[in-house]
């Protein structure tokens, strides 16, 4: 039995009966509420999974200032939580034969990566001519900067010389880099001449029903959309994203990352080696926390368990065997998407609130159980990463 907060509790993600579920649910709301009212987190929305089957989908909170309360159909950001719905997206083309995972991103421009310049191709997202000179870009490959291989900082914005460069030799080791992420949406425009926007929109949005996603900003999210609070409760406005950004650009509801989720944990759409290469473990990860990025290796004994890179997710062992997450964070921003492979059971958190964080292991614990996601690493050495 699950103790927090003073509250004694434990949840199932399925239950045996209607009374059992509505027990659940009532335990459930009150471990949120109790969080809430602790961390001063002012909305938070949460879905959960079991056998790739949506079991339930609630909110709580409010979604503005003036107090309008979030719902399920509420208008969020997804942040980084995109890259694994990109990465699903890249295994779709993938099984289609449209792209080889392993194949140099110089077999698919038409021109060498440091050649292209200009408006729409240098700006502070990508500017590819900084690697004139090092032909190490050739080593880049889809699955190397969807396991963030790539050797590039997060992004080459942050830089201090606000120059894109390697750090290390691709495939070599994990760095996160949503510049990573960028450069492969960059390939896939100018080789296979794709909009991302409008082909994520019809191969996973629409196929799943996710009616209010969509990879940049729609005017009808206006309607029922989430403004956010940072960690000193500042309210920052919803940013009306006008490109789509691999990295991070995607807007979407807890009631629509679900039927996402689960299509991405059943496998919809992709052969049965397809789904299972998107979470399997492909690079050993090798440093004490995620960020800072470009963290030197740490003593092999010192090391995560079982921590490794998968297809825009991170992998892990722990005692319900293999699972699987994704985290998604700005200034005002809070989400994660936790899934054990045994029984496809996830659990998917949005919050308009970056203080929503801290209840993420008691959340995910009250849900799914002991799972060994590892959120120390995750979010550094804070009091409420401890087990």
């Amino acid at each position: 039995m699950l103790r927090t907060l003073g509250v004694a509790m434990a949840l199932t993600v399925v239950s045996a009966s209607p009374a059992a579920a509505r027990a659940d649910h009532a335990a459930l709301d009150t471990l949120v509420r109790a969080g809430m009212a602790e961390t001063g987190t002012k909305g938070i929305a949460i879905a959960t999974i079991d056998h790739g089957r949506i079991v339930s989908v609630d909110s709580w909170g409010v979604r503005n200032a003036k107090g309008d309360p979030l719902t399920p159909d509420t208008v969020m950001y997804g942040a980084s939580l995109t890259k694994a719905v990109f990465g699903y997206f890249v295994m779709q083309l993938a099984d289609e034969g449209r792209i080889d995972l392993d194949r140099s991103i110089g077999e698919y421009l038409p021109k060498p990566l440091p050649d292209y310049t200009g408006p729409g191709i240098e700006n502070k997202y990508a500017r590819w001519s900084d690697l004139a000179g090092d032909e190490r870009w050739r080593k880049l490959t889809p699955r190397l900067l969807l396991n963030h291989a790539s050797g590039f900082a997060n992004f080459g914005f942050l830089e201090p010389d606000g120059k894109l460069r390697f750090h290390f030799d691709p495939g070599t080791r994990y760095s996160y880099s949503g510049e990573g992420l960028i450069l492969l949406q960059f390939v896939l425009e100018q080789g296979l001449g794709m909009d991302i926007g409008v082909e994520m929109q019809k191969r996973v949005f629409d196929k799943v029903g996710a009616a209010r996603t969509g990879m940049m900003w729609r005017p009808d999210f206006a309607t029922n959309l989430a403004d956010g609070w940072t960690a000193d409760g500042k309210v920052e406005p919803h940013d009306e994203r006008s490109k789509p950004r691999a990295a991070g650009s995607m807007d979407t509801t807890i009631a629509d990352l679900a039927k996402i989720v689960a299509a991405y944990v059943r496998g919809d759409g992709l052969k049965p080696a397809s789904r299972a290469e998107l979470a399997r473990p492909q690079l050993p990860i090798t440093t004490r926390s995620q960020f800072p990025n470009l963290q030197p290796d740490l003593p092999v004994a010192e090391r995560h368990p079982g921590l490794s890179a998968g297809l825009g997710v991170v992998t892990f062992q722990g005692p319900q065997g293999p699972g699987f997450f994704k985290t998604g964070h700005n200034d005002s921003t809070g989400n994660i998407w936790v899934c054990i492979e045994a029984k496809q059971r996830c659990v998917v958190i949005l919050s308009n609130d970056v203080r929503a964080e801290a209840l993420f292991p008691r959340l995910v614990k009250a849900l799914l159980g002991d799972t060994g996601t590892p959120w120390a690493w995750e979010y550094g050495d804070l009091p409420w990463t401890k087990p």
